[in-house]
Parts: C-alpha cells; sequence; structure tokens
C-alpha cells in the first residue's frame, strides 16, 4: 500500500508546485524562496492528500481533487489581481460561500462560462473517479489504510508545526508577501495573524463639550458612502463638463473638499466603510484591515455613530442590499446606530438596474429627515446602484448617450461598462442635489459628506484610457452656508474623513466658524 500512496503524494507535489506557478503576477520560484515555505508547500499538501484519502479511500481521486480546488484558488486569484489589483489572501475563503449566496456579485468576475465548465468537469471527475479507482480499503484492509493515513496525517501536522514558525515576517501587503511566501505559505501566515484579536485604541474622537448634549443647535447629518463613486471627467477627458451639476454645486459650496485616500481599489467597500465610521486607520487595524468586520462583529469599538448617539442623536444605517452581507445586521449595532434599514424597506419598484436605485435611497433619507422628534439625526448611507458587474446591465443601454462632450468620439463598442457607469452616475448627481434640497429646507441646519468607497471595476474602459490612481472625492457641505470665502481643500485618508465630519458637527453646533478650529484640529 505504501507505493499505492507514495506515487500520487509525489505527482501530487508537483502538480500543486504546477499550479502555484500559474498565478499572475507569479510567485517567486519555489527553490528561490526560504526553506520553511517549501516545507510549509510540503506539509499542506500532505495534511490536505492524507486528509482526502481518509474520507475518499482513492489517493488518485485525492490528488485530482486537491489540485482541482487549488487552481479553483489560483483562477479566483488571478481574476482578484486583474480585476482589484490584489491577489486571494486567506480572508477571502468566505467569499465563496458569498459567492452561491450572492452570485451576481460575484462569478461574474471569475467568468461564468469558466463557472460552469469548471463544476460540470468537477462532476464528470469525481463519478469518473468514484467507478474507475478502487477504493485502498477494500483492497488492503481496514488496519493498513487508516495506519498508513494517519501517519501521513501525523507527520504533515508535525512538519507544518515547526515550519509555520519559521515563516518570515509578513508585509501585510498581500502581493508582496504572496511573491515572497508563496501561495500556501502567505494563507497560513495570514490565517494565523487573524487569530490575533484587534489591540485595544484609544478613541481618536477629540471629547465634545457636556453642554451641547441634545441641544437645538446640533446639526442633521447625513453621510454618503456612495458605491464606486469617482469623478471620471479628469480621467476620461472628453466628457461633458456639466456632467454632475449637483455634486459640483456640493462641492463650491463646500466647508472642505478634496481628494480621498481610500484603503479599497475597485471592491472590499467595507475597508473604506470601517475607516470612515471608526476612524480607525490601516496600522491600527493590522490583519484586520482586509476586513475589519470580523472583529467589529465581536466587540464595542469608538465610532463615529456612538459619539453621536452620546450628544442625543438618532442614529440610522441605510443599506439596501441584504443586511447580513458583510455581517453589517450585527457590526452596525456595535458601533452604535439605533436603526438599520436594509432592502426589505424598498419596493421592486425602486431598482434602478441590478439593485436599488440612488433616488430611492434619497427618498428614504428624506422621509427620515422628516420625521419630527426633535431629535438631531445621523444617517450613513451605504448606496448600491452603481454596483458592478456594469457589463450585465441592461438598463443604462435605454438611457440617453449625454454624457460625452460635443464632437468627441462615441463610446467603442465594447465600453459598454463606461456607458453603465456613467447613467447610474448621473443619478447619483440628482440624489445628492435632492438630499442637499431636503438639508437646506429642513428646521435643523444640516451637514451633508459626500465620497466614493473606491474606484469601479471596468477592464474595458481601463484598458481605453488608463487606470486611474484610486483616489476618490469627498464634500463636507452645510446648509449654513461657508462663513470663509476661502474654501477649504484637503486631501485626507478615509480614517481623517470620519474625525474631520465629528470636528464639524462641533463647530457647527457652537456656531464657530466653518474654518478648521485649532484646537480641535490638533486634538484630532
Amino acid at each position: 500500500m505504501t507505493l499505492a500512496l507514495l506515487w500520487p503524494w509525489g505527482l501530487g507535489l508537483i502538480a500543486s508546485l504546477f499550479a502555484e506557478s500559474l498565478l499572475r503576477p507569479a510567485p517567486a520560484a519555489a527553490w528561490q524562496r526560504p526553506a520553511s515555505t517549501l516545507a510549509v508547500h510540503v506539509g499542506t499538501w500532505s495534511l490536505a492528500f492524507g486528509g482526502l484519502v481518509l474520507i475518499l479511500q482513492r489517493p488518485w481521486f485525492a490528488l485530482m481533487l486537491f489540485v482541482a480546488l487549488q487552481l479553483v484558488v489560483v483562477q479566483s486569484s488571478n481574476a482578484k489581481s486583474r480585476t482589484l489589483r490584489e491577489p486571494f489572501i486567506c480572508q477571502d475563503f468566505e467569499y465563496f460561500l458569498d459567492a452561491i449566496r450572492h452570485p451576481r456579485l460575484y462569478v461574474p468576475f471569475f467568468g461564468i462560462g469558466l463557472a460552469i465548465g469548471a463544476t460540470l468537469a468537477g462532476l464528470a471527475a469525481i463519478i469518473g473517479f468514484l467507478l474507475i479507482e478502487p477504493s485502498l480499503l477494500t483492497r488492503h484492509g481496514g488496519e493498513v489504510f487508516l495506519s498508513r493515513s494517519a501517519l501521513i496525517i501525523v507527520a504533515s501536522i508535525l512538519l507544518l508545526r515547526v515550519s509555520l514558525r519559521r515563516l518570515p515576517a509578513c508585509s501585510l501587503d498581500p502581493a508582496v508577501d504572496t511573491h515572497r511566501l508563496g501561495l500556501f505559505s502567505a494563507l497560513w501566515a495570514y490565517g494565523l495573524l487573524m487569530r490575533r484579536p484587534l489591540a485595544e485604541f484609544a478613541s481618536p474622537y477629540a471629547p465634545a463639550p457636556e453642554t451641547l448634549k441634545d441641544q437645538p443647535s446640533l446639526p442633521h447629518l447625513v453621510v454618503v458612502q456612495s458605491e464606486s463613486f469617482f469623478d471620471p471627467r479628469p480621467w476620461h477627458g472628453q466628457l461633458r463638463d456639466d456632467l454632475l451639476p449637483n455634486l459640483d454645486a456640493l462641492r463650491d459650496e463646500a466647508l472642505l473638499q478634496g481628494r480621498l485616500r481610500v484603503p479599497a481599489w475597485g471592491a472590499n467597500t467595507v475597508r473604506t466603510e470601517a475607516a470612515v465610521l471608526t476612524g480607525l486607520d490601516q496600522q491600527s487595524l493590522g490583519i484586520h484591515r482586509f476586513n475589519p468586520y470580523h472583529q467589529l462583529a465581536e466587540r464595542p469599538v469608538p465610532s463615529l455613530a456612538a459619539e453621536l448617539k452620546r450628544l442625543g442623536y438618532r442614529t440610522v444605517c441605510v443599506h439596501p442590499y441584504a443586511a447580513s452581507f458583510y455581517q453589517r445586521d450585527r457590526v452596525m449595532p456595535r458601533l452604535g446606530f439605533d436603526e438599520f434599514i436594509d432592502i426589505q424597506a424598498f419596493e421592486r419598484s425602486d431598482y434602478c438596474g441590478q439593485y436599488i436605485g440612488d433616488l430611492a435611497v434619497a427618498d428614504k433619507v428624506g422621509s427620515l429627515l422628516a420625521d419630527t422628534d426633535n431629535k438631531p439625526l445621523f444617517v450613513f448611507v451605504i448606496s448600491m446602484e452603481n454596483h458592478g458587474p456594469l457589463q450585465l446591465d441592461q438598463w443604462a443601454a435605454d438611457q440617453p448617450k449625454d454624457a460625452l462632450a460635443p464632437g468627441a468620439p462615441p463610446l467603442p463598442d465594447d465600453d459598454g461598462e463606461l456607458a453603465s457607469y456613467l447613467a447610474h452616475l448621473q443619478n447619483a448627481d440628482r440624489m445628492a442635489g435632492r438630499l442637499r434640497q431636503q438639508l437646506a429646507t429642513s428646521t435643523r441646519q444640516g451637514l451633508l459628506c459626500w465620497y466614493g468607497d473606491h474606484v469601479p471595476i471596468m477592464p474595458n474602459a481601463y484598458e481605453h484610457h488608463g487606470e486611474p490612481d484610486g483616489d476618490t472625492p469627498y464634500w463636507l457641505w452645510s446648509s449654513r452656508g461657508r462663513r470663509n470665502t476661502t474654501q477649504t481643500s484637503k486631501s485626507l485618508g478615509a480614517e481623517q474623513l470620519s474625525q474631520r465630519i465629528w470636528q464639524a458637527v462641533i463647530e457647527q453646533a457652537q456656531g464657530a466658524d466653518d474654518g478648521c478650529n485649532q484646537e480641535h484640529r490638533e486634538r484630532a
């Protein structure tokens, strides 16, 4: 039986190294990496092989199944690198389950044809191996089969325990770590780091004067995290100057505006979302920067909503999608939100394309602002209308093509993503105008902050026009107007925007100048 296991084990090891070499960008060759990373690769393959043999009783079937699953991870990593500029990491395993729950959000980026083909090929292979390859248990008896399988598993565990302790430290740059450590070692390293809880940290928000609590001078606050929002006019160069009139008006009247450095590119909304809601930077989050909500679902942390709640605010999160996605139904209450309004609060008629439209969300916020309970209101909006995959969006095909500047050449035939994006972007602009009007006519003064969580995924458009740098715009506007004639323009990190929003609330409630108060600036 030893030879019956040795041949598939050895060939499987070679096949797993070959599958790893298909990663793009490619990792360093196995012989160019630290010895501990090769030991981790051998231990991982051996542990999986031993476990699968124990379950399936067929070593060649175990080899095929493991390499097939590894190729799925490799293909997923290549698709992610191509669209998000980041390889597959340990935290991404949960997205396989999300792909089953929300296939529209994930499968198109993997490749619908490839996903169907891989599934059918996998089913055919499983049936074939079960019928053709004989069971080791039947051929060699239970005692020999179990002892050999257990020996492989125990040896693999011992090898992993020794080699994992000797892995080089991670940089927490996924591309660098995957190249330097290889696929298996990088996955193990990130997985082990994930077991560490989020470190304790001091609140990033300056203390508010006790005299402000429940005061009528506290403004309503609406913060809009606009899905995949950025200003495409400087990037494209041939779009109408007046493409976004309402957002341009917000920018021109804003207390503060500028470029926002977001910790996400193309997806991973919660990275930007968590930074704005908590004021935590990447250094403070450590390994949890890749999906902060795993930790925030388990423990309360200082947050913008919690600070506002202490001042007497009613705090509401509006997200027109499934509340359980990214565990927001657990995270938002821990962050201090009194109410979470999800997709169940909307009607089928509220859809615009693939998702609930921005104008329907604006109307929902307007109904909250119209509620006269004499309490200041904080509404945090996570929009969905402009979420990809844009190539599947048929709504924009019937919309007027009025985004291009006069005399500009038409969009290429394969640039449907950009056409869809521009059509939905104009609805985002209308949403901004509607919110601005609602706050301007409210009996309580108001603040409106607007920013993008990340740039959109538009590979065809980027092939024609180049990739944007990844920053998104932000604007912080007050219904009181701007007292200073000179507008403040500043590039901020997403976590810094959280502190500036808090500062603006305090200053507006105190009737301070719209410019930055030096004391609050230093403390924030």
